[in-house]
């Protein structure tokens, strides 16, 4: 059914492609997921029941050391992808834990709705079969 409301209305959607890719654009940047990456895993540490300390083998590796070893354009997007300091913005912030309640409705709307379009979708095959 989506797919023939896209190809009756191909100037709307090709609109809604066209919003999706700027949000995608304007939003995702490399330091937006940096960011995420960094305040996920500063607050996943937090759960931590260990130290974790640093192998006596191990070797620092920069960022610049694993660029310079590429060409052309993979280099160029590791030197641009490359973190110059830590995120000084807040991380997301989530909302408070659903209530039972809140939860069941928002599953017996989700249910009714997919009833809902299942019914539609039996309906329109039934008028299109010869």
């Amino acid at each position: 059914m989506a797919f023939e409301w896209g190809n009756n209305h191909p100037q709307e959607a090709q609109a809604m492609g066209k919003a999706g890719s700027k949000f995608i654009e304007e939003t995702l940047t490399i330091q937006n997921v940096y960011d995420y990456m960094f305040h996920l895993l500063n607050e996943y540490s937090k759960l931590l029941k260990f130290k974790p300390t640093i192998p006596s083998k191990a070797h620092r590796v920069c960022a610049e050391s694993a660029a310079c070893l590429q060409k052309g354009l993979w280099k160029d997007l590791m030197v641009q992808s490359m973190v110059k300091s830590p995120s000084h913005k807040l991380p997301c912030a989530l909302p408070p834990p659903y209530e039972p309640q809140a939860i069941q409705a928002s599953l017996d709307t989700k249910y009714k709705i997919t009833r809902q379009v299942e019914t539609r979708e039996t309906e329109y095959w039934k008028k299109t079969k010869p």
